[in-house]
């Protein structure tokens, strides 16, 4: 049989709800009621033992404090990190701008990849609708296949949504992007490219199975892919 809460609980309660909605309504009531705050005591947090009103007050401030320092500090190393990857991207749109061929291009994108991003596993694929200057070249980060080969349905949805998307990714996709039996890649960033010239996308893979999560933001993946598509159509 259930218990029917007391008849005064409600009273209590809608009673306290006014006196706090009164005291933030007027907060210099204690200024005008010097005698009602030298009366009043609270409990420390700590130890029970009791505290002034001041003294409380003073250590809910710290606290709030210590949250505020806490996550200035977080706001900082995300700042920090982000200017970090603005740099990096900056210098892979230069080594972009210089390139004034498909192996060029190839060259400096293995070089960013691998120098300021620490990626050594990675291959672009193109789809181009065209023939063009990436059809003859050799390299083991390339892959050219034809507009319509069956091997796009594997990433029809990654670039009809034209962002980026990072995890663990299917073990066709793995196979077919980094060759059979790659077990150890553990993660990997899918980051669509084109439309300028085609389709095509640019796979990293990772063997630490966190370093392309998710949750991850890719607004700076989405920049690389963006940077790459125009250098693509220039070459």
């Amino acid at each position: 049989m259930s218990k029917q809460p007391a008849a005064g609980t409600d009273t209590a309660t809608s009673q306290e709800a006014e006196i706090a909605d009164y005291l933030q309504q007027h907060p210099d009531f204690f200024e005008r009621h010097t005698n009602v705050l030298a009366r009043l005591k609270l409990p420390h947090s700590r130890d029970g033992a009791a505290v002034s009103l001041i003294e409380r007050q003073v250590q809910v401030l710290r606290t709030k404090n210590d949250k505020l320092e806490t996550r200035l500090r977080d706001l900082v190393e995300v700042a920090r990190g982000n200017d970090v990857l603005v740099g990096k991207i900056h210098r892979l749109a230069c080594r972009l701008l210089r390139a004034r061929s498909a192996e060029s291009l190839i060259e400096a994108l293995e070089t960013s990849l691998r120098e300021d991003f620490g990626a050594s596993t990675w291959l672009m694929l193109l789809a181009p609708v065209r023939p063009g200057h990436f059809d003859q070249l050799s390299s083991r980060h390339l892959r050219v296949i034809g507009a319509a080969a069956p091997e796009l349905k594997m990433f029809e949805s990654l670039l009809q949504s034209g962002r980026p998307r990072c995890g663990q990714i299917r073990e066709s996709q793995r196979d077919y992007l980094f060759g059979p039996g790659t077990a150890e890649i553990g993660s990997a960033a899918l980051v669509p490219l084109g439309p300028q010239f085609g389709a095509g996308l640019l796979a990293i893979g990772s063997a630490d199975a966190q370093r392309f999560h998710p949750t991850m933001s890719t607004d700076f993946l989405a920049r690389i892919g963006d940077l790459i598509s125009e250098a693509i159509a220039l070459v």
